[in-house]
Order: C-alpha cells, then sequence, then structure tokens
C-alpha cells in the first residue's frame, strides 16, 4: 500500500539570515513541483512569492515577531496586517517568552488574539518554542493558543538552542486534543524523522529539507 505522501503537510522553509531572492524564486518553484503546502519566507519576500505561486495550491506563509517574539503587541499587528495585504495567507508568530516565564498568560492569550484578529481569514501558527519551557507551562499555552483563536501550535522558531522534540509534539497534541493543529519545525531532516513526528502527532511539519524527505519517501514507496 502506498502511503499519502508527505509533501502536503510540509511548510518549505527559508527563513536563514541571508535569504535572497533568487533563492525564494526556487523555494516556489521547488514547492509547486512537490506540491508542499507553503512556503515559509521573511515578510520582505512575500510580494514576490505571492505572485510566483498565484493560481497554484501553495500557500504563503511568513512570519511575525520573529525570531525572539518580544516585539510588542502593537508591532505585531502591523506586521501581520501588512504581511497578509501582500499576500500572506498563514503567518507564524513568536509569544513573549519573558511574559511566559513569568506567568502572565492572560498577556500572551491576548497577543495571540490581536494577531489572530489582525490576519483575519489567514492562518495563525503560534511558535511557544518549547526548549525554554517546562511541561506546565507548555500546556497552559497550548490552551491560549487554542482559545485565542490560532490555526497551530509550533514548537520552534529553529533559531533558539532546541528544535522540535517527539515529546513536545505529543504534549502539544494531547492538550490540544483537535482544537488546534500542531507544527513540529527545528531539526527535521529526513524522512524517518518526520514520519515520527507526524506519528506522535504532528499536522505541519516546517522544514527546509522538504525535498530530501519526499524524495526519500518516494523511494520507499518505489515511485
Amino acid at each position: 500500500m502506498i502511503l499519502p505522501s508527505p509533501a502536503s503537510v510540509i511548510d518549505h522553509t527559508l527563513l536563514k539570515p541571508d535569504a535572497t531572492a533568487d533563492q525564494v524564486r526556487s523555494l516556489c518553484e521547488e514547492a509547486v513541483e512537490y506540491g508542499f503546502a507553503s512556503v515559509c519566507i521573511p515578510p520582505v519576500f512575500v510580494p514576490q512569492a505571492a505572485d510566483l505561486l498565484y493560481g497554484s495550491e501553495v500557500a504563503v506563509g511568513t512570519v511575525v515577531g520573529f525570531p525572539l517574539g518580544y516585539l510588542p503587541t502593537s508591532v505585531k499587528i502591523f506586521e501581520t496586517a501588512e504581511a497578509v495585504a501582500r499576500g500572506a495567507a498563514e503567518i507564524d508568530m513568536v509569544i513573549h517568552l519573558g511574559a511566559a516565564l513569568a506567568a502572565r498568560h492572560a498577556e500572551i492569550e491576548e497577543d495571540i488574539r490581536q494577531v489572530v484578529r489582525a490576519a483575519g481569514a489567514a492562518r495563525v501558527k503560534v511558535i511557544l518554542e518549547c526548549c525554554y519551557l517546562d511541561d506546565v507551562c507548555k500546556r497552559v499555552l497550548t490552551d491560549c493558543v487554542a482559545k485565542a483563536g490560532a490555526a497551530y501550535v509550533k514548537t520552534s522558531t529553529g533559531f533558539g538552542p532546541g528544535g522540535a522534540t517527539l515529546a513536545d509534539v505529543a504534549l502539544l497534541a494531547q492538550v490540544s486534543a483537535g482544537r488546534v493543529g500542531v507544527k513540529a519545525a527545528g531539526g527535521i531532516r529526513d524522512w524517518q524523522g518526520c514520519r515520527e513526528f507526524l506519528a506522535a502527532g504532528a499536522t505541519r511539519i516546517g522544514t527546509s529539507a522538504g525535498m530530501t524527505i519526499v524524495d526519500q519517501w518516494r523511494r520507499e514507496q518505489g515511485i
């Protein structure tokens, strides 16, 4: 039996500091060829990606408050509205970790809610940066994400000291209980790892190794 391709749940990602327009063009071409769920790119490249992906089924995704999360909510709102106006359909926002560690959960929930409101029809994914948090905090924050109306809770930016772990994904999936999706990101480089994260409860995978993952899946399936 041939398993479904992982491409449809992969956000084809290019967020490195020295990303160029030519690399974004290649990323978009690859995303269409492979059928990825989205591209995830720096905000400055959203108009270019929106033009390149017009008429395709690949969504344009970008980041807000990235990668540190401690911008004021008003700035995140502006970033979000600007990104959506320029063609973004998915927003990956970072929470204020200092507020999380200080247990200011109502503040975080409102921060997310305001970004969700500014995003309109665009889907919002909320990055917790799990490597800094204990399990109790992750549980509470996942509830905040769900109550604030976001579409996904996400493990990591890829810029912190740790990326996605199977334990974190399983925890987020258990707490979210289907209220929001779970995006695993940070350090997922091959089909074996991708498969394990999906089995643990991830419903999206953020990676810059999407083509490698799909090519390995195709070889396994004899395609």
